[in-house]
């Protein structure tokens, strides 16, 4: 989708073009990192994606603020939810704090709803997007330090992979996310732009030729750290972390390594006793829901298996989910739950009613506290005496898996 918008001061928001690659890399680089730079070449040379995933803010002919949207897939309970995330995100020193950041959001988020996008989710510094309708709703994996080395496992091999073997890591993947209730594979672009940079790396392993895990790591000053591990049992993931372990900077026993949880899965399982403790404080992706209505009809068919599946099977009648300044009527018959109804502001609930800020929406459906949870912790969610028990079993905690191109 072309565009082109003044702003302010002479300033135009317009898509990106060739001509612009080589200020981008600067810029990019300038405000971030080289790698930056690499990441963005690869998107817009995809010719699958191309220069519409990116906009500029130009002064003349200098480009001076710019970000990326990729396209994503959240899946809930089997349910699939397209969605954008934005990235790649960068503004000029001498030209910050003039609202560029806040058009190029306004951008994206456009964009996202022309590619039919029903959320948005990004990774992104503390704060700042909250500005922008986002809140920090699902868990990131979390780093554990490697403190013993897991026993030997011969006969595997460990190398880098290829654009070739994506099939065989896509399918090692699938596997190790198919007990998360929410979960976001890599997009085949994604794959493509994980073996072709060089800022992390995609190791395969293979025990007689075949494949059995697949991970990928990060190498720093501060040691490694390995992400996304997806084994089929506990000796394949053994041989990766070991493999990891030898990447290490700097000789230590034990390696600088850190490996990042996968709970539920058969990796995750078989390093336990190896790994120190988890971190104090937890990171949460950022996530955006802009329209409530639109998403829950999506989500409708998890919705009605939740029900079906609960002490509610039989019941009928309709759930009032307000959000203060809007409310949603949700009707549902044996097992059930029909298409939403868009109303107005609504301050208080009656006892078929229960009240979540929208900033709390994404915890909500895609959050490890359901309903129950956030009730608890906010004192602005709420439900009437009849309508508790039915927020529960339509919103229940969610674990979540969520494979982004960056790594926590």
């Amino acid at each position: 989708m072309e565009i082109h918008h003044p702003l302010a001061d002479g300033l135009v928001l317009r898509t990106a073009g060739p001509a612009d690659l080589d200020q981008i890399a600067a810029l990019l680089t300038d405000r971030g990192d080289q790698v930056d730079a690499v990441d963005h070449r690869l998107i817009v040379s995809d010719p699958e994606v191309g220069w519409e995933a990116c906009a500029v803010v130009v002064d003349g002919d200098r480009v001076v603020s710019t970000a990326s949207l990729l396209d994503e897939v959240l899946w809930l309970a089997g349910q699939p939810i397209p969605a954008g995330q934005v990235e790649l995100v960068a503004t000029a020193r001498d030209y910050e704090g003039r609202g560029l950041v806040r058009a190029l959001m306004g951008w994206a988020h456009e964009c996202s709803a022309a590619r039919g996008h029903l959320a948005q989710i990004m990774i992104g510094i503390p704060y700042f997007y909250r500005q922008f309708g986002y809140s920090y709703a699902i868990p990131l994996a979390t780093g554990r330090p490697l403190t013993a080395a897991p026993p030997a496992a011969p006969g595997h091999q460990v190398h880098e992979a290829t654009a070739a073997e994506i099939p065989a890591m896509a399918a090692l993947q699938e596997a190790a996310q198919a007990g998360a209730q929410l979960r976001m594979p890599h997009s085949p672009s994604s794959w493509r732009w994980l073996v072709a940079h060089d800022a992390t790396q995609q190791w395969l392993v293979t025990r007689d030729g075949a494949p059995v895990a697949t991970g990928r790591t990060g190498v720093g000053s501060a040691g490694v750290r390995l992400a996304e591990l997806a084994a089929t049992d506990s000796a394949s993931a053994y041989a990766l972390v070991a493999h990891a372990a030898s990447l290490a900077r700097e000789p230590a026993d034990p390696p600088p390594v850190r490996v990042y949880e996968r709970p539920g899965t058969v990796g995750d399982a078989a390093l336990a006793g190896y790994l120190g403790p988890v971190a104090d404080q937890p990171q949460r992706y950022y996530a955006r829901v802009p329209d409530p209505a639109a998403l829950l009809a999506q989500l409708r068919p998890v919705l009605s298996a939740r029900l079906a599946g609960s002490e509610f099977a039989e019941a009928s009648g309709e759930l009032v989910l307000s959000f203060y300044r809007s409310h949603l009527r949700l009707p549902y018959q044996a097992g059930t739950v029909g298409a939403p109804i868009l109303g107005g502001t609504m301050q208080w609930v009656g006892s078929d009613g229960a009240a979540v800020p929208p900033d709390l929406l994404p915890s909500l459906l895609f959050g490890t506290d359901g309903f129950a949870g956030l009730a608890r912790i906010h004192p602005d969610v709420s439900a009437g005496a009849h309508a508790a028990g039915l927020m529960a079993v339509l919103f229940p905690p969610v674990h979540g898996d969520l494979l982004s191109y960056y790594l926590p």
